[in-house]
């Protein structure tokens, strides 16, 4: 669906096209560096990544000047950049918003968060910077100018290759047009030369803004290091570290960046300062997810779909207070939640599979209808859940470490209907009234030894 654009002005005059996108609470987001909203259609991985996020939260979308659908002939500096911030909000009648920012333009969004914090809810950056004289150098910085000003498609394609042209050639194509269409190679090079002014560290120690850095291992364009140093000097910060050497936030495990937003974005914002992380007794954490979630959210349309989201939350809601759970954040189409006992996590386990279970017996007719499905009748549910124990590390109400992240990994090995622990659980629960078939040993991302898994058989 085509953007329905809105324009605002600028205190110095400067036309800024925006548009609205979703619906919940607000999220500004920036665009990464030359690129426009207005022609995301080129890349279709970017638009699904960001309709996904929009189910949740409405997004503002926005073009700064020079570029795309907004004002062309106009002069960049970060102060510009900001004052373009402040119009955007105003005009969309937003008093506060949480904010996204990724690469060049989180130069920008962190002054703007040093030096006005009361526009801002929350702030979100993605392989961010602080000093980019430090990472390219002045003769890099130099060349790379002189490319936009002299071949502007060789260092359109240029920049998008940066993003990792092996692994994803056609997508860094359609960026490189993008780029192209979007910015004049004049104005382009006067943003890559701006971008060489340091964000210093005495100005990040002025953001209040509770924030969450994100940044690959391994990115391709600014090192890990750069967001770990972010993450140290912003009082209170995230810092949420993610395999893969991709630059650009919708290559690689786009879902684990979606999950960190979301999963910021709807914690419950802290009551006292941040405290120190602390580890805690043994918990049981679970994972739940919807299988097929996507698809079935591009059948049924934003608004019915969302409708069958409430009643999964319905369900998943009731079962967790009534065996105890404590819901910890929910992704959209999952939750994670945490119980002192991991026999109340088994039982609220099968108790949720029974319920979607029933649930989805309740559409059987409107799958068996000779004229097609009937609408009156509710949309199947299936639900994948996997379990873990261990000693997480509790912060701000969210759980982290270890075991949170093999509870995620196992619940994403399990399918439709499937509920999914390792052997250290089974023992935990052995004489309990369960019953167990052993899936053998799988290898998990990010873990070195291979974990025997048990499907628990709830059925019986």
């Amino acid at each position: 669906m085509e953007p329905q654009i809105q324009y605002c002005t600028t205190e110095d005059g400067v036309s800024i096209g925006y548009c609205l996108q979703g619906q919940g609470s607000p999220l500004l987001v920036c665009a990464e560096s030359f690129d426009s909203f207005s022609l995301e259609y080129y890349l279709p991985i970017q638009a699904a990544f960001w309709e996904e996020v929009s189910r949740h939260h409405t997004l503002v979308r926005w073009d700064p000047s020079g570029i795309g659908v907004s004002q062309r002939n106009a002069t960049y500096s970060i102060e510009a950049r900001c004052s373009e911030i402040d119009a955007v909000l105003k005009h969309a009648g937003i008093r506060k918003s949480a904010v996204w920012a990724a690469g060049i333009s989180a130069a920008w969004v962190m002054a703007y968060a040093a030096t006005r914090p009361r526009r801002l809810s929350r702030l979100i950056l993605y392989g961010a910077y602080a000093d980019v004289p430090e990472v390219f150098g002045p003769d890099f910085i130099t060349s790379f100018a002189m490319l936009w000003r002299t071949n502007p498609a060789m260092a359109a394609q240029t920049s998008a290759d940066m993003a990792n042209r092996d692994l994803y050639a056609e997508g860094a194509l359609q960026l490189a047009r993008i780029y192209r269409e979007s910015i004049s190679g004049e104005y382009a090079a006067s943003v890559v030369e701006a971008a060489a002014q340091a964000v210093s560290v005495e100005q990040l120690g002025k953001i209040a803004t509770p924030t969450l850095v994100i940044h690959r291992r391994a990115d391709t364009i600014f090192p890990f290091v750069g967001g770990q140093t972010i993450a140290s000097k912003i009082k209170g910060a995230r810092f949420l570290p993610l395999d893969g050497d991709v630059h650009y936030y919708p290559f690689g495990d786009s879902r684990a960046v979606i999950d960190g937003i979301l999963g910021f974005l709807d914690a419950p914002p802290s009551s006292s300062p941040a405290r120190a992380a602390q580890a805690n007794s043994l918990r049981t954490v679970l994972f739940t997810d919807i299988v097929g979630h996507t698809e079935m959210m591009q059948r049924l349309g934003d608004t019915k779909g969302r409708d069958v989201l409430r009643e999964h939350e319905r369900i998943t809601r009731e079962t967790l207070k009534q065996h105890g759970g404590a819901e910890v954040k929910t992704m959209g189409d999952g939750f994670m939640a945490s119980f002192g006992s991991v026999t109340s996590a088994m039982e609220c386990a099968i108790a949720l599979q029974r319920a979607f279970a029933a649930h989805t017996a309740g559409t059987q007719g409107r799958m068996d209808a000779p004229s097609g499905p009937s609408p009156s009748l509710p949309e199947p549910l299936h639900v994948r859940v996997g379990l873990n124990a261990g000693e997480p590390i509790e912060e701000d109400g969210d759980l982290f470490g270890a075991t949170v992240i093999l509870a995620s990994r196992i619940a994403a090995k399990a399918g439709a209907g499937e509920i999914l622990i390792p052997e250290p659980v089974r023992h935990l629960l052995s004489g309990k009234a369960f019953t167990f078939s052993d899936r053998g040993e799988y290898e998990m991302k990010g873990f070195d030894d291979a974990v025997r898994l048990y499907e628990v058989r709830w059925h019986e």
